[in-house]
């Protein structure tokens, strides 16, 4: 299938006077010896903002760049001695950080304690499901390669660095943090530090997502039906869900329907909302408390989800973007129309979207447990040119449901990748960060392999502030 299209737009998501406050400096008082006037405080405020653009986009170039070199027989002999992790290494250069600047949780009562940081090094982080080898060392040869070409980045980050420092050490503020995450798990970050092992996985992380796919309208359709509680499928149900709504950014709006014999949408939403925080905490409460039970009804489950695009639409009260439909199940239709039906109401539907609103919807069918049946859901899916994924049970079978869900997000990343998507960056709602503990917010934008076509998603390059 081709890829969905993105306009091409810088994505801002917040005025100048929400962005101050995550800075942590006084809109009043901000470059007061250069600027009198509120008006030019928030000029001089824009051209920070555009420096910290113009920084990613450079981080951007660099690991395009250094990608070339993946298979020089210089990067591979010197990889595997110059790559330090976030568990069992010690950093030649650590200091201690102080309070305002990092913790970590390290005290045997439990309170946060100052920790250390190696501003003369990277760290390479990799999910615990993909940390398979001896020493948590990954064994997949393409993580493995990731970790080999990003170490190149050193030189490069290390000069940015040192030159942030210099920039916000005028306005009092610490260096920025900056950082690659791969499309396969991996993560490497400067500056180097200490933290949970094998904790952190920048592909379940908004700025990741947002870059990679831009902004969206989600909808999650989740089979309740009665066979959901066998082999812990409700369980994989919820922890997939979950995953997909924690991923994203306030750029997206989101709705989830639930069937069994009938259909309806949690919270009693007729409309897709604004995926903020405080949005996405109140569905992940209502997905916990999720039960399975009736029959299984496929064509209630898209008549409910098409009257909600269809209201959201009407009300132009969409991102303007792509339309994602990610429908999960474990099983056969039990009640109402066949398939056959199901298919025809599906492809319907896409074409009037397009038609009516040029609007490109691809439907996401997820196939959830190793027992579950695929034909229906995969039937679906290739019929309305959509995407099939099996999602297995991660923790008793090695699969890692990260990786799965994915894919939704992927297949948006190739219409991110062509010129007119050229410099795309994207800001994210101000979020608690993973190890500093304190609100911030992170420009973003994807990293391609420009040396095919379409562009294949390497990650994402981010930095702090």
């Amino acid at each position: 299938m081709s890829a969905p299209v993105l306009s091409a737009r810088k994505s801002r998501f917040y005025p100048t006077a929400v962005l101050l406050i995550v800075f942590a400096i006084d809109f009043s008082t901000f470059l007061c010896s250069a600027a009198d006037t509120d008006k030019e405080k928030e000029i001089a405020f824009q051209a920070i903002l555009q420096r910290m653009e113009q920084k990613v986009l450079a981080l951007r170039d660099e690991f395009e760049r250094i990608y070339q070199f993946r298979c020089d027989t210089t990067t591979l002999d010197q990889c595997g001695r110059n790559n330090y992790n976030d568990c069992y290494s010690s950093y030649p250069d650590a200091k201690c950080a102080t309070g305002d600047e990092f913790f970590e949780v390290q005290c045997e009562n439990g309170e946060t304690c100052p920790a250390s940081w190696d501003i003369k090094r990277t760290k390479v982080t990799i999910p615990d499901s993909l940390a398979l080898g001896p020493d948590g060392n990954p064994t997949d040869p393409e993580i493995i390669e990731s970790v080999c070409y990003t170490r190149l980045s050193d030189p490069f980050l290390l000069d940015n660095y040192e030159d942030d420092e210099n920039f916000w050490s005028q306005y009092g503020l610490p260096a920025s943090w900056t950082y690659f995450g791969a499309h396969n798990g991996m993560f490497r970050m400067l500056p180097a530090s200490r933290e949970e092992c094998y904790g952190y996985d920048p592909r379940r992380r908004p700025w990741f997502v947002a870059a990679s796919s831009g902004p969206k309208d989600l909808v999650l359709v989740l089979d309740t039906s009665g066979s959901m509680n066998d082999y812990g499928r409700l369980d994989l149900l919820k922890e997939a869900a979950i995953t997909v709504i924690e991923t994203l950014s306030v750029a997206d709006k989101v709705a989830i329907v639930t069937f069994s014999t009938d259909a309806s949408v949690l919270n009693g939403q007729n409309m897709l909302i604004r995926a903020t925080k405080e949005n996405k905490d109140k569905l992940i409460d209502t997905v916990n408390q999720i039960n399975a039970n009736g029959s299984t009804n496929f064509h209630a489950a898209f008549t409910e989800t098409f009257s909600l695009l269809d209201l959201t639409f009407q009300n132009e009260s969409t991102t303007g973007c792509n339309v994602a439909v990610l429908f999960m199940t474990d099983g056969k239709i039990t009640t109402g129309p066949g398939h056959e039906e199901v298919i025809e109401l599906v492809n319907t539907k896409v074409k009037e979207y397009k038609t009516d609103y040029d609007r490109t919807m691809t439907v996401f069918s997820f196939s959830l447990g190793r027992d579950a049946d695929e034909i229906v859901s995969k039937s679906i899916a290739c019929s309305t040119n959509g995407i099939w994924i099996p999602v297995e049970e991660s923790k008793a079978y090695g699969n890692d449901i990260t990786t799965a869900m994915a894919s939704y997000y992927k297949l948006y990343a190739l219409g991110l990748g062509d010129s007119a998507n050229e410099d795309f960056v994207a800001w994210v709602q101000p979020y608690e960060f993973y190890s500093r503990k304190r609100m911030g917010t992170t420009v973003s934008a994807p990293v391609y392999d420009r040396s095919v076509t379409p562009h294949l998603l390497l990650g994402v390059v981010g930095t702090d502030a």
